[in-house]
């Protein structure tokens, strides 16, 4: 698994990458709620749609809209298992493990909270993640 601190520079030179942005839509919906309930939808959609070994539809499980976890998705190349090797150093045929989703998940909240809104930032200022992260979720990014 590659730190984000690589991989985000090479995201943001690959000119498909850059070019996702929320639309009018998924900005709507991040912009009415928190990013950690954004986050929390992020960890249920990779631990049913990319946390095992062979997802279904694997390279077409990510929608291209509707959800602002999905644009990020995209941006982030975590949207499938052959993105996630290429990019991620996070090898396919195999369930990904709880740390691997925290780190998709972590990409997503990345990306959300730096790359997209000037504002975004004050949104995560001062909260913290909760302690213990419930039962069958990847977790969140810290």
């Amino acid at each position: 698994m590659r730190s984000l601190d690589d991989v985000f520079p090479r995201l943001a030179g690959s000119t498909f990458r850059s070019r996702f942005r929320l639309g009018p839509k998924e900005r709507a919906y991040f912009d009415d709620r928190d990013i950690l309930l954004v986050l929390d939808h992020a960890g249920d959609f990779i631990a049913r749609r990319l946390a095992p070994a062979n997802p279904v539809n694997d390279g077409k499980q990510t929608p291209m809209r509707g959800h602002p976890a999905f644009i990020a998705q995209h941006a982030t190349a975590t949207c499938c298992r052959g993105c996630l090797a290429k990019w991620h150093g996070i090898p396919a045929g195999r369930p990904l493990s709880d740390g691997e989703q925290r780190y998709v998940v972590a990409a997503i909240g990345r990306w959300l909270k730096n790359g997209l809104y000037p504002g975004a930032g004050k949104r995560i200022a001062g909260r913290t993640p909760p302690a213990a992260v419930p039962a069958g979720r990847a977790g969140y990014a810290a």
